[in-house]
């Protein structure tokens, strides 16, 4: 039971920071200092998509299930959970490009901004 539920919260965990690395530049512009946590979380997300990386945090999903009984699976979290979704046909290297320049497409614009509002304030 415990590690069925540690194999979820790793999941939440996952799709928590997925949200961030996609969405954090938005939350920059409030508070500018998440910039030092959010940057190095975009650049491993851009990373992971562009050099066909595994998280770390898929085999730790996997190996919780696996302690539960349960079977792990292939691929990384995205093509599991997320890519069915949105792309059927499942994940290719084309559609990971593709992802790894939405998180950069999302996030430029924030930070474009937050440095033109620096420049104008000095």
């Amino acid at each position: 039971m415990l590690q069925r539920l540690a194999a979820d919260a790793v999941v939440l965990l996952h799709l928590g920071f997925i949200l961030f690395v996609v969405l954090g530049g938005l939350l920059v512009l409030r508070w500018p200092r998440l910039a030092w946590l959010h940057l190095p979380a975009a650049g491993w997300g851009m990373a992971v998509e562009f050099l066909h990386l595994y998280c770390p945090l898929t085999p730790l999903e996997n190996h919780f299930r696996q302690s539960a009984g349960g079977l792990g699976y292939n691929g990384g979290f995205i093509e599991h959970y997320l890519i069915p979704l949105i792309y059927p046909a499942g994940l290719t290297e084309a559609i990971q490009i593709v992802l790894g320049l939405a998180v950069l497409a999302i996030n430029l614009p924030p930070y474009l901004l937050l440095a033109r509002r620096r420049l104008r304030s000095r």
